[in-house]
């Protein structure tokens, strides 16, 4: 009885904490946390450190190349392609946003491409619904598999194994790309063509808006002088970070000793120092070499989120783990046996945990060290990896409401029960393949 009310308020948290949005996560996490230490008396378990430092340096390096122009170079190669084959947009749009936000390792890119897709296809007469809900899901797909991203370097953690990061981009990529063709396949015939869609058609009765729709765009940027060398640098850092990822054997070691935070226990740096060590270097080395001023940085969005970042995932992770710690022998009595003759089933935790913290990182932080200790093995851990993507589930997740905004032509939205919104279809259908092919090619790889 006890377990369930400490379970009602872990939820309760997360609720509150997600309808508030921002660091409201992390604070109610927090208060969480407190009820559990105060009322309940259980010990607080470890905090997410290495989970926040993993964001703190990848997203200063992210927000760094942002401040060099890098970012901007990258989104106005993503525009050439789509604008390239407009009327092929709702199989390039999903794919060029994948690549983009996987080397960046962050979907906040979406966020330059939305307006882009959106005109184009309304230009074209394309529904913006269909290129634009695949396109906000593989940007969040590329998460769960980006050497960059805090999802996949906290996964690489969770594993504890030498090639970890290279197991996850080997199996998880593949995977995302095949999900992200499902998805564009159930939604390419998506509701009315734009043509015959009354809604629009009402819209363009109006002079003003007709003219808006069909006006052309530039889509010139102006690029920093220093933004390739930036992307470059950035580019260098990812394969520093995939080589030492296929070839353990070379990592530095420093002398066996006592382990710590950063060494192991053979002397070698552990996979989480190397990432924070590389991607900072590589920031340094950016605000050098293109002369990028530090406070540049600092005002950079990017680097502004991160905090909503850290703020979040230390209060939602933080009070999740103490939960996790204090119920685990009633949880692997409840869920062991299920968990291992369907490890498949850890998938649905994953995914509704994905849709309450909107957060691929914190749900797997969270949620990663209770499938270790329920027995799964680590292929089936990797393969179920893609579904910590259910932050579409609810339609209140940023790059969602941005690509309702975008869509001037009313055809992405949220439906009347809210649930049935314009991303539920292509989001499930993508996030289900990418998970099944998981299996499939973990089974073969690993």
């Amino acid at each position: 009885m006890i377990t369930l009310i400490q379970l009602i308020i872990l939820l309760a948290m997360i609720l509150i904490g997600s309808r508030m949005k921002g660091i409201g996560l992390g604070v109610m996490g927090m208060v969480g946390l407190l009820i559990f230490v105060l009322v309940f008396h259980l010990p607080p378990a470890e905090p997410p450190i290495a989970v926040l430092l993993i964001i703190l340096a990848i997203v200063t390096t992210a927000a760094t190349l942002q401040a060099a122009g890098g970012l901007d170079y990258l989104v106005s190669i993503a525009e050439k392609i789509i604008r390239s084959n407009p009327s092929r947009i709702v199989f390039i749009a999903p794919f060029t946003t994948y690549f983009l936000c996987l080397f960046a390792g962050t979907s906040h890119l979406v966020y330059s491409l939305l307006p882009i897709i959106a005109e184009v296809s309304a230009k074209k007469r394309i529904r913006p619904e269909r290129p634009l809900t695949i396109s906000v899901i593989a940007s969040h797909l590329s998460l769960t598999g980006s050497p960059m991203s805090a999802a996949t370097a906290t996964m690489a953690t969770v594993l504890a194994t030498s090639t970890a990061s290279v197991d996850i981009m080997k199996v998880c990529i593949p995977s995302c790309l095949m999900g992200i063709l499902a998805g564009i396949l159930v939604v390419r015939r998506k509701g009315k063509e734009l043509t015959e869609d009354p809604e629009f058609l009402e819209k363009m009765k109006d002079p003003a808006f007709a003219a808006s729709i069909d006006k052309s765009s530039s889509g010139n940027t102006e690029i920093k002088p220093g933004a390739k060398l930036a992307v470059g640098i950035f580019a260098a850092a990812i394969l520093l970070i995939i080589f030492f990822g296929s070839f353990p054997q070379l990592v530095p070691n420093v002398g066996a000793g006592k382990p710590n935070f950063s060494v192991n226990a053979d002397g070698s740096l552990n996979l989480t120092s190397l990432i924070i060590i590389i991607t900072l270097s590589a920031a340094a080395l950016m605000m050098l070499l293109t002369r990028t001023a530090p406070s540049e940085v600092t005002k950079a969005s990017l680097f502004t989120s991160m905090a909503t970042a850290v703020v979040s995932v230390l209060g939602v992770v933080w009070m999740s783990a103490t939960f996790m710690d204090a119920n685990e022998p009633l949880i692997k009595r409840a869920f062991g046996e299920i968990t291992q003759d369907a490890p498949w089933t850890f998938a649905f935790a994953l995914f509704l945990m994905g849709a309450l913290t909107f957060s691929q990182a914190a749900t797997t932080r969270t949620m990663m060290p209770m499938g270790v200790a329920l027995g799964i093995s680590n292929p089936h851990l990797l393969a179920m990896f893609p579904a910590v993507n259910g932050d579409f589930l609810l339609p209140g997740y940023p790059t969602l409401v941005a690509a309702m905004d975008f869509d001037r032509t009313g055809t992405t939205r949220i439906g009347k029960f809210v649930i049935n919104h314009s991303f539920i279809i292509p989001g499930l259908t993508a996030v289900l393949v990418t998970v099944a092919m998981a299996f499939l090619l973990s089974s073969i790889l690993l």
